[in-house]
């Protein structure tokens, strides 16, 4: 029976940590920090830095959290969570050098939104960080063209601002972030 046991524990082992590794997301560390500072680098490192707080701030969410919100004016959880989506696609249409278009709506689950938040945001990095020059990155609606300078004090910082107001909804709701995350280091302590 203990071999039984043995076996048995090591088969579940080994499906739960493949099935970590299918869903592996981007950002549960922040990445190794560039060599040099150049604008590229330190665009990217700052997304970096949103892509680490969201991680942390969106993962396990139930539905207590989902549906928190402070009051009737202010927008839930779910809410927050799609706002930060749809201003990852800002981030990363600018890397793209893709217009932005309004009103294209889709459905999608909380943890699709995550995964795509996420996946956003890592290729809007990984864009940035190879680039020698990040003035050719604008954020364009129709036919404004906004500089990059906009991405930083508009989308990137909104959406940080945003990872704190989850992080402190997740406190009220009893389901607060894992206390190893160290947001200096952008690592999870032992």
């Amino acid at each position: 029976m203990k071999s039984f046991n043995l076996i048995l524990l090591v088969v579940c082992s080994f499906v739960y940590s493949q099935e970590e590794l299918k869903d592996k997301l981007p950002y549960y560390e922040v990445p190794e920090y560039a060599e040099e500072f150049t604008a590229g680098t330190m665009a990217a490192r700052m997304v970096d830095a949103l892509g680490f707080r969201y991680y942390w701030a969106s993962k396990d969410l139930n539905e207590k959290d989902l549906a928190y919100r402070l009051n009737e004016k202010g927008r839930s959880t779910a809410e927050t969570i799609n706002h930060i989506y749809e201003l990852s696609i800002i981030i990363v249409n600018s890397t793209l050098q893709k217009p932005n278009s309004r009103g294209d709506k889709v459905e999608m689950t909380y943890k699709e939104k995550r995964t795509a938040t996420l996946n956003n945001l890592k290729k809007a990095s990984d864009i940035l960080h190879v680039s020698n020059d990040i003035s050719q990155f604008k954020i364009i609606f129709g036919e404004q063209k906004i500089p990059f300078w906009n991405q930083i004090n508009g989308p990137i910082a909104d959406a940080i601002w945003h990872c704190g107001q989850i992080a402190v909804y997740r406190r009220v709701t009893k389901n607060p972030i894992n206390p190893k995350v160290n947001h200096f280091t952008g690592k999870i302590r032992n």
